[in-house]
């Protein structure tokens, strides 16, 4: 514990030093840092998918010195500093930790996440959407809508009636576009198949976003293949045809 003490003081330091003497680092505001967060997350999460627990530590410690320059700002600004932002996460778990830190009983984690979000509308909020942010990719969202609203028991009961759910939305789609030019319809038809292939990738407990990020990993990889072997061979995928293409594309997935 020590250790890991000193290392975090460490790092408040540096940022102390750096907000004091680096032109780059005094320049910096809330705002401007956001985008750069938000980069650095999507790094987090290639590490993650990728395995790469060495990458992992690296940028966590990106995230982390995020952390610490906010709430730097936060100090010279005189609304927080980094006790306050430590203490306010900390309160916030005793709270919604009933069944660890009071007489709560709750055995299994889908109970942990009904007292969630009972605990959340208790603190204010009017929905139990409130807490899923607006600027999320539309298919986290509508993941992170969906679990929400489990939490207080508006769900199917069993993954065949979500099955059932897809085929449905997916047969509108389909005459939708049979029957008529409209876009607009069809766009809406459209997300109600991926909402509910949403719903049903939760319900066999896939994430959505990682397995269709693993999906443009494995796509990139074999498209890659494809172009570094017709290179090396003097062909042009302009002047090839597409089962030619699918000669070097069979063989990418044989690789694999």
């Amino acid at each position: 514990m020590e250790r890991k003490l000193k290392a975090f003081e460490r790092l408040l330091t540096i940022m102390d030093e750096l907000r004091l003497s680096c032109p780059w680092d005094r320049k910096q505001t809330l705002e401007s840092l956001r985008h750069l967060t938000i980069e650095e997350v999507y790094e987090l999460s290639d590490a993650i998918l990728d395995n790469n627990l060495e990458e992992v530590k690296k940028e966590l410690g990106d995230l982390m010195l995020h952390m610490v320059f906010y709430a730097k700002i936060g100090s010279e600004k005189n609304a927080f500093d980094m006790a306050d932002v430590l203490d306010s996460i900390s309160e916030k778990l005793i709270y919604r930790h009933p069944h660890i830190y009071s007489d709560v009983v709750a055995n299994d984690a889908e109970t942990v996440k009904q007292n969630w979000e009972q605990l959340k509308l208790k603190e204010g909020r009017d929905s139990v959407l409130d807490g899923v942010p607006q600027s999320l990719p539309a298919m986290v969202k509508a993941y992170r809508m969906q679990e929400k609203v489990r939490g207080v028991g508006f769900d199917w009961e069993k993954p065949e009636q979500v099955w059932e759910k897809v085929q449905e939305e997916l047969k509108e789609f389909h005459d939708e576009v049979n029957k008529t030019d409209n876009k607009e319809k069809m766009e809406a038809e459209f997300g109600d198949v991926l909402f509910a292939l949403i719903n049903y990738a939760r319900f066999l407990e896939i994430n959505p976003e990682d397995a269709l990020e693993r999906t443009n990993k494995k796509f990139k990889r074999r498209f890659q293949y494809l172009e570094k072997e017709t290179k090396s061979q003097g062909k042009s995928l302009h002047e090839m045809s597409l089962a030619e293409m699918d000669v070097y594309w069979d063989a990418a997935k044989k690789l694999e």
